[in-house]
Formats: C-alpha cells, structure tokens, sequence
C-alpha cells in the first residue's frame, strides 16, 4: 500500500509540477527562489511519504508542504535586507495565460494569510475544504477570510484607479 501511495505521489509531482512552480513564485517573486521551494518541498514530500493516509490526500497535503516552503523562504529573506545593487535585476517569469498586472500588486498589499486563501481559490482553482485543509483553517475562518479579502481587494482596486485618473 505504501508503495502505491509513493509512486501516487511522484506521478502527481510530475504531472504538476508547473502549477507548483506557479505558486512558488507568486510567493517569491524569485525565479531562483520559486525553484529552490519546489525542490525542497518535493525532496520534504518524498522524504515523509509514509505519513500520508490515503491517495485522495496528496494534493492537499503537497500543497501544505510548499506553501509553507514558499513561506519560509519569504522568513529567511526578511531576515535579510538587500539594496537593489546587490539584488540586480531579476527576470520576470510570465505564463501563457495570465499577465502581470495591477492586481497582483493589490493582492501583496492583503495580510499573507489572505494572500494564500486567494491564490489558492481563484489561481489553483481549489475548493473551499482543499483550503481549509492545506491552511489548517476551519472553513468558516477561510470564507470569512476569502470574502473580506475580496472586498479589501476591490476597495483596493477602486481607490487606485481613483488616484490613476
């Protein structure tokens, strides 16, 4: 059953494995960053296999894993100020289908937990209980969250455009 269990899991890292170097950056904003959060969550995942119960569990449970990855490398870079010398210039990743835009600075102004519930609902197209159980949320405290964030954003969104005209 084990066995099964881990070759279930390298089959999803590997039919996935862009959508989690899509969330990664989103956090990091590095490219550099964003691939050394899905090496290390995937090298975690492999490593603790056999503390997932069920095969219907992966998804939620990788998803766990390298958002706390992405966060981690967000703590450790705090730690750590930089001045735009010393960082140079970093390569902008795009991906077919979504473009950089105004939103994505709105959405980096919304408190971090809010930021993942978000990305997490409309970025990976995940249900309400995914989230709950990759954020260890309950669900209500993930829709109340998800519902002002929205609102916040779209208070955000306005006020911008107000001081852009």
């Amino acid at each position: 059953m084990k066995q099964i269990l881990y070759e279930g899991l390298i089959q999803y890292v590997l039919e996935n494995q862009d959508r989690f170097y899509r969330v990664a950056y989103s956090y990091t904003r590095h490219q550099e960053d964003a691939l050394d959060v899905v090496q290390n969550a995937v090298c975690k995942a492999l490593e603790a296999h056999e503390s997932i119960k069920n095969e219907d569990a992966i998804k939620t449970w990788f998803y766990r894993i390298l958002i706390n990855e992405s966060l981690s490398v967000l703590k450790k870079r705090k730690r750590f100020l930089f001045s735009d010398d010393e960082l140079g210039q970093e390569e902008v990743y795009y991906e077919k289908g979504y473009e950089q835009d105004d939103l994505e600075k709105e959405l980096d102004r919304l408190d971090l937990d809010v930021q993942v519930i978000i990305k997490l609902r409309f970025f990976e197209e995940m249900s309400l209980k995914e989230i709950s159980c990759i954020t260890g949320l309950n669900l209500n405290t993930v829709k109340t969250k998800l519902y002002r964030g929205l609102k916040q954003l779209k208070e955000n969104i306005q006020e911008a455009e107000i001081w852009a005209n």
